[in-house]
Parts: structure tokens; C-alpha cells; sequence
């Protein structure tokens, strides 16, 4: 065994273990070393500020929303504070059972359940959904005390939108609601799209959509050190938000308060304009809804009622509604033919009941039996004969009809600032050629002149022309923003500054259209309505037909559905006197309530007595059984009918 062992070979193995071990440990040494080194020096400043993101969290404070106030000054929208309960759906492991043991603690409805639940369907990313909002005191204690038995659940100060008149001029002032994946795109589109970090709500419809970006203000940051678990310690700085800008409408709340009332249960809209500067007074859609619903996020059977509903409330009636505008459109025609050497104020026809054309009886709408006889331009507007303008369309044509019409904004966008407006139609024989792949036939021009037939507008429309033909042709463009008001400053930038255009008319045409229109009222189709009034108001009825009628059928509304009634129509500016400037221009239309001066007339008084005088006219009651229904489009066809 002495001869096998070798003590210098054992020796030597020895000293290269401990060797290739030291040069082993030296290496790492030197690899933590330089990876130190690469750490704390080279990457300092990046790992710095990695670890100072942990620490410090940076957290956008979203301004106060503007106010929307009217022109008078009072306030229609609001913001105000509040608590709301909310649960992090993913830091909660059975989020059922926690709801039921939060019910225990504060009052949670069925309806704040299906809220809730619709929130998460809809909003897949929400960090936090609230299952109750706008916590009384009370409630905020009760819950503070057993906040520790629930993890995920979080009471947070919220700011509220509120609309205090509630359902009043909801179609104007729209709602808020949460930010969706489209209100996403919509808000890359804007001018600043870093101020909606943090943002959860944004304006949908109504001014609240349109001036979005005015009333949402901009957004600030707090700079907040926190702990690992993500719990705030203190505030180390803060870059304040700015407030949104205040909207004046040129909207007279109590006017909208007035009509809305006027309508009752009734549908249908009106508009009011101040011819001279375009302010829009009144902007009435009936039946309305409650904006107030949508601010927490609607619940399912808060929305499936307004949206199953047969009255349509959702449906602003007088900016996407388009309808046929019957009589009403008869001044327009008789100014055309005037204008366009097609008649003279003195000119007559003899009016049997009917017009003849290529074989077919287009009937009077109303009257006396055997027709209204000797007709001139003047009578033919007061007491509404259709006859007289069947042979004024057909004179006129169609196009010259069109190109007359354009520049008043029939069939055309208004650019008022709501979004959503719709067209129309000013129907033509290129449109038709367009539309249909059909020329034009003469007959389809007679209905035209009682705007019947293919003839579709909005009631904004209407509107916009009666301000127009009451301010002699120079065109405003209607607005319901009057000023936008910086909260700070309370400098106000005016929207429409000037006029948008001017419609070179005859003077002495205007004035015998305007006096035949102030004879409406006196003596016309709605002297009933206008009987007594201290001031002279220019006006026209019309009734649009909802349904064709074949040529031996006589039209009577007892035996009609009452959705296929007729539509009532009204226009009308004020004051009228010889050399006075109008203050006020109106359209109105009662969806299915038959005449115009049984239906609409009575409501453009009370509107003209308290916008003139200052003061509530005696009530008129609505007519019995009005209906309550959805629009439906007006059938075109060879018989025409319209009444006063």
C-alpha cells in the first residue's frame, strides 16, 4: 500500500483543487461585481426611476364639467359630490355572495343588481364597477365600520351629473355616460386626447355630446407615494385640473317648460327661433325621457321601457323626424310663384273642389261643398285652397320648386349644433332619376304643391324657413348654444356671429305673403285660436296625411286608426305689424292630431302670449282621445288631400 500512495501526486491534486476553487469563486466575484456595477452605475438613472414609479404613483384629476345654463341664466345642468359603493370584480372571489352580504349592510334594489351586471357586460374593462351610487351619510358609516370584512369592495367620492328639471329639454341637453370602445375613437379624434386620462364619462347625445370637449375641462395629475400594496401614504404634488366651460343656451327654459306642458301626452315637437339672430327659444321633442336615468348607467328595464315604448321618447322628433309639412308650405309656393313671374297677387282661378290633371281628380281637402269659387292669391292662403296650388305647382314644376326651396333649407342640413340632423327630402327630377332609376312625371308635382307627395322634412327645417321668410330673407343659422363662458374669467365667446347668407327677395312680395299670413289669424283658418290677441301674429295650418285614400273615399277620422290620422301642423312669427321686426318665428307639428287649427294653433298662442306678453294665456284644453303613438311616414300616391 506504501508502494501505491504518492503524497507529492496527492499534494499537487490538492493545490489545483483549491486553485480552480478560488478561481471559481474569484470569477463570480468579479461577475457580481461588474453586475453591480452595471446596475447602480451604468443603469442608475433608469432603475431610479423604475423604483420611483413603484413608489410614487401618478393619478389624473379630472376638472369639474361645465354647467348648462339657459339664456336667462338658470342652471339646467350641474355637477354635485357624492360616495359610491364599488366592487374590483377581479380582487373578489365570489362576487354574488358578496353582494348579498353588502345587502345586509346598506339597501342594494334589484334594479342597482341588473345596473351592475350590465355595467360589467358592457364594460369589460372597468377596474371597479359600482353597485350603489350616491350613499347617504348614514351609509357611508355603516359601511366604513365593516369595510374590513370586504376585500375588493371600496367606497369612493365621486362627482354626479344632475339635471334638476328632469325630463324638461332633455332632447337638447342630452346625457353622460360611461366611456365606451367607440366614445374611445371619438375621443382620439379630438384636439387634446390626453385630457380624457382617467376620464370615465363623456357626453352622448344633446349639447352634453355636441360641446363635449368645451365642458369637459382638462385634466390634472397628483403625484401620491404608495405602498407595495398599492395604498396611497401621502400626496407629494399635484399639477391642478381646470374646470370645463359653461354653455349658455339661447334656450328660455321656462318657454320649454311651458310648451312641454302644452303637449301633454300628445307627440310631436316645435321649434322656436329668434328670426334676427338665429337663437333657438323652445326645442321640443314630446314625449321626452329623464336624463337623469342614464348618469349611474341605465338599468335593463329602465332601458327596454324606453325603448319598446310605442311613443318612441328616445326619438328627438324635431331634429331626425321628417315629415310631409301640408299647408304650411303653401306661402313658401305662393312667394316662389311671385318671385318667379308664375303669378300675380291679383290673379284668380275659379276653384270647382277639385284639379284636373291627365285623368285623375287631386280633391280639395276642405272647404265648402262645390269648392271655395273665385280664388286669389291672397284668399288662397287664408283660407287654405289646395286647388290654387295644385295649378301653382303645376305651373311652377318641380325644379323651379327645388332650386326655389334649396336656399331656404328645405331638404337640406340646417348645421345646427346637435349632431344627428337629417336631410330630408326636396325632391326633384335628378333625385328621382338618382333615387329611383325613374323620371319625373308631371302629376307627382300636384301633391307638391300641397307639400305632399315625395316631399320630407324636419320640423327644424320648417322652422328655419318661417325665422327666414320673417327676417326678409337673411338667413341665421339656428343654434342652441347662445355663448360658451370661460368659469374663471366669465368671458363669453358668442357661437354665430353674423349671418350665413342672404336670399335676395322682392320686398313688396314679402310683405303681401306676411299680410295674407296675419289674415290667417284674423279671419283664416286659425282666427279660433288667435281670437283677442293685443298683437298680430302672421300664420299658416296645415294637415299633413299620414295614409293614402283611394279617389272615391272621403277621409273621416273617427273611422281611422288613430296613428293613421293626420299630422297637425302649424307656423307662425310675431309681431306682424307693418314695419315691425319679428321677435319670434315657430314651427310646430302634433304627431296624428288631425287639423291644424284644432291641434297646433291653440299651442302657438300660448307660446306667442307668454314669449310677447309675458304672461300664461287662458287654458285650452287638448282635444279628447288624443293619441299617443309613433310617427309614420306619409304615403305619396295620385289622390292628395290637405286641410287648413
Amino acid at each position: 500500500m506504501k508502494l501505491l500512495r504518492n503524497p507529492e501526486r496527492e499534494v499537487f491534486h490538492f493545490r489545483l483543487r483549491v486553485f480552480v476553487a478560488s478561481g471559481l469563486v474569484l470569477a463570480g466575484f468579479a461577475f457580481l461585481f461588474l453586475r453591480f456595477a452595471w446596475l447602480q452605475v451604468i443603469r442608475h438613472e433608469d432603475f431610479y426611476a423604475r423604483a420611483e414609479q413603484n413608489r410614487i404613483a401618478l393619478v389624473p384629476v379630472t376638472g369639474n364639467r361645465g354647467l348648462i345654463k339657459d339664456r336667462n341664466g338658470e342652471i339646467i345642468a350641474k355637477n354635485y359630490s357624492a360616495y359610491t359603493l364599488e366592487i374590483a370584480p377581479n380582487q373578489v372571489e365570489n362576487v354574488e355572495a358578496t353582494i348579498d352580504e353588502l345587502s345586509r349592510v346598506i339597501q342594494i334594489e334589484g334594479r342597482d343588481r341588473r345596473r351592475f351586471h350590465k355595467l360589467i357586460e358592457d364594460y369589460k374593462r372597468l377596474d371597479s364597477v359600482p353597485i350603489r351610487t350616491r350613499l347617504s351619510d348614514e351609509e357611508v358609516a355603516r359601511f366604513a365600520a365593516q369595510r374590513f370584512r370586504f376585500p375588493g369592495v371600496e367606497l369612493r367620492a365621486r362627482l354626479f351629473r344632475q339635471y334638476p328639471l328632469g325630463e324638461t329639454a332633455s332632447h337638447v341637453l342630452g346625457y353622460i355616460g360611461r366611456v365606451s370602445p367607440g366614445d374611445e375613437q371619438r375621443i382620439d379624434q379630438f384636439s387634446n386626447p390626453a385630457d380624457y386620462n382617467g376620464t370615465e364619462y363623456i357626453g352622448k347625445i344633446g349639447v352634453e355630446s355636441s360641446y363635449e370637449e368645451d365642458l369637459h375641462g382638462t385634466t390634472g395629475f397628483e403625484q401620491v407615494e404608495i405602498t407595495a400594496g398599492g395604498h396611497p401614504v401621502r400626496t407629494l404634488a399635484r399639477t391642478p385640473s381646470a374646470p370645463g366651460r359653461n354653455l349658455i343656451l339661447s334656450i328660455d327654459i321656462r318657454l320649454q317648460e311651458l310648451v312641454e306642458k302644452a303637449f301633454g301626452q300628445r307627440r310631436g315637437a316645435l321649434i322656436a327661433i329668434e328670426p334676427d339672430t338665429g337663437d333657438v327659444l323652445a326645442f321640443v321633442s314630446k314625449p321626452t325621457f329623464d336624463p337623469n336615468l342614464f348618469v349611474d348607467g341605465i338599468d335593463p328595464l329602465s332601458w327596454e321601457g324606453l325603448n319598446s315604448s310605442l311613443d318612441k321618447p328616445l326619438l328627438n322628433r324635431a331634429l331626425r323626424g321628417t315629415y310631409p309639412i301640408g299647408s304650411t308650405y303653401k306661402p313658401f309656393l305662393a312667394l316662389a310663384a311671385l318671385e318667379l313671374g308664375k303669378r300675380r297677387p291679383d290673379s284668380v282661378i275659379n276653384d270647382p273642389g277639385y284639379f284636373w290633371y291627365a285623368g285623375h281628380e287631386f280633391r280639395e281637402g276642405g272647404g265648402p261643398k262645390g269648392g271655395f269659387g273665385r280664388v286669389d292669391m291672397h284668399k288662397s292662403i287664408v283660407v287654405s285652397c289646395d286647388t290654387y296650388y295644385y295649378s301653382v305647382a303645376n305651373d311652377l314644376g318641380v325644379d323651379a320648386i327645388h332650386d326655389f326651396m334649396q336656399p331656404f333649407g328645405f331638404g337640406q342640413l340646417t348645421g345646427i349644433d346637435l349632431e344627428g340632423e337629417l336631410a330630408g327630402v326636396l325632391p326633384s327630377s335628378d333625385w328621382k332619376e338618382r333615387r329611383f332609376h325613374q323620371k319625373w312625371y308631371g302629376g307627382e308635382t300636384i301633391s307638391i304643391g300641397i307639400g305632399q307627395g315625395y316631399n320630407s322634412f324636419t320640423l327644424l327645417q320648417l322652422a328655419h324657413a318661417t325665422a327666414t321668410l320673417a327676417n326678409g330673407g337673411v338667413v341665421m343659422k339656428p343654434h342652441v348654444v347662445r355663448a360658451v363662458e370661460d368659469p374663471r374669467t366669465g368671458e363669453l365667446h358668442q357661437t354665430v356671429p353674423s349671418e350665413s347668407s342672404h336670399i335676395r327677395l322682392n320686398s313688396r312680395n314679402l310683405e303681401f305673403i306676411r299680410e295674407a299670413m296675419v289674415d290667417v289669424n284674423l279671419s283664416g283658418t286659425a282666427h279660433a285660436a288667435f281670437l283677442g290677441a293685443p298683437y298680430k301674429a302672421a300664420g299658416k295650418t296645415g294637415t299633413a296625411q299620414v295614409v293614402g285614400i283611394a279617389q272615391n273615399e272621403k277621409y273621416d277620422e273617427r273611422q281611422v286608426e288613430e296613428r293613421h290620422r293626420d299630422h297637425s301642423l302649424y307656423i307662425a312669427f310675431a309681431p306682424a305689424e307693418p314695419g315691425a321686426k319679428p321677435k319670434i318665428a315657430l314651427a310646430l307639428l302634433v304627431e296624428n292630431g288631425g287639423w291644424g287649427a284644432m291641434a297646433a294653433a291653440p299651442i302657438a298662442r300660448q307660446v306667442m302670449d307668454y314669449y310677447l306678453l309675458g304672461k300664461l294665456p287662458a287654458p285650452v284644453a287638448p282635444p279628447s282621445g288624443a293619441p299617443s303613438v309613433e310617427p309614420v311616414a306619409a304615403a305619396s300616391g295620385v289622390v292628395a288631400k290637405a286641410k287648413p
